[in-house]
């Protein structure tokens, strides 16, 4: 990041480049993390986004509709009806029909699917643990501190965008 820093600094020398040096190092260490932290869900056969929908399916610990789930995994319901049939079709979740709509359904975990993810959470957050080992707790706790708070701020900013967009129909 240094070095793209300095090429800019060198061709655009008065653009402010501060957004940059923190947005770009978000985005590579986003990157650099989902492929590691990706390692030992592909070895159990999971990609990322399937083991979020099923992780969230357990820490909801109830039924949740495909547009419930993709807002709390913040995924496309597109994307979410495709690995929801993939997960179903590995005997992993379940749907189950609305009572009074029968366009809704309601999934939930199978007890494959809840031993699946209780097997794997203790290895994977060990794992992001290791990702983490060259940091301090202190370090750490300030890291999640801070990025919390630009989360809060980018979601804020999503919901008002939202919003917006809605008044404006």
């Amino acid at each position: 990041m240094a070095k793209v820093l300095g090429q800019w600094r060198r061709v655009l020398p008065d653009l402010d480049t501060g957004p940059v040096a923190v947005v770009g190092r978000l985005t590579r260490c986003a990157a650099l993390l989902r492929q590691a932290s990706d390692a030992p869900l592909a070895r159990e056969g999971f990609s990322r986004p399937e083991f979020d929908i099923l992780s969230a399916l357990r820490r909801e610990d109830r039924e949740l509709t495909p547009g419930q789930l993709a807002r709390e995994i913040y995924a496309s319901a597109t994307s979410v009806a495709k690995r929801v049939r993939t997960l179903e079709e590995k005997g992993l979740l379940a749907r189950r029909p609305d009572d009074r709509d029968r366009r809704v359904v309601h999934l939930s975990l199978t007890v494959s699917g809840r031993d699946l993810v209780d097997r794997i959470m203790p290895e994977q957050t060990a794992y992001e643990r290791s990702l983490l080992a060259g940091l301090g707790e202190e370090e750490r706790d300030q890291l999640a501190r801070v990025l919390g708070e630009l989360l809060r701020l980018l979601e804020e900013r999503e919901r008002g965008s939202r919003e917006g967009a809605r008044r404006g129909r």
